[in-house]
């Protein structure tokens, strides 16, 4: 059994491609982002070239993509309980350092996720303004 999921935001069609992909008892995830429908939630603000001037809202950014990722797991019976591994990827590591235990510990409503991570630093993400973008697997 294979079922897919997706948002409906532009950036799917755009790019080409679903948000979820079930395939038999694995929920895998793309990429999830901070975002509401089609806006970007705690945009980071860019100078007129178009970099990050400050990395303050990564907290925010990350909550939201947690977020994101739980409603999108949602659709498929599951939830956060079933993510077994997650690629984290942060356009700056020092900023993500100081909030991304407590926002993980948040998010999964246990002081030790029960979840294999990895962090990835990048130099950019799908969205100038964008922070972070969390990956996950999920078992049903």
């Amino acid at each position: 059994m294979t079922q897919t999921e997706s948002f409906g935001v532009p950036w799917e069609a755009g790019y080409g491609y679903v948000q979820a992909v079930r395939h038999g008892d694995t929920i895998h995830l793309s990429g999830q982002v901070s975002h509401d429908g089609a806006d970007l939630v705690a945009p980071a603000p860019l100078d007129e070239d178009g970099k990050i001037t400050d990395f303050g809202n990564m907290r925010a950014q990350m909550r939201q993509s947690y977020m994101n990722a739980e409603t999108m797991l949602r659709r498929f019976g599951a939830s956060l309980d079933n993510v077994v591994d997650e690629v984290i990827f942060v356009v700056d590591m020092a900023a993500a350092f100081e909030v991304v235990g407590e926002v993980r510990k948040a998010a999964y409503g246990r002081q030790d996720p029960q979840v294999a991570s990895t962090i990835v630093g990048t130099t950019r993400l799908a969205f100038p303004e964008l922070l972070v973008e969390i990956r996950m697997t999920a078992k049903v």
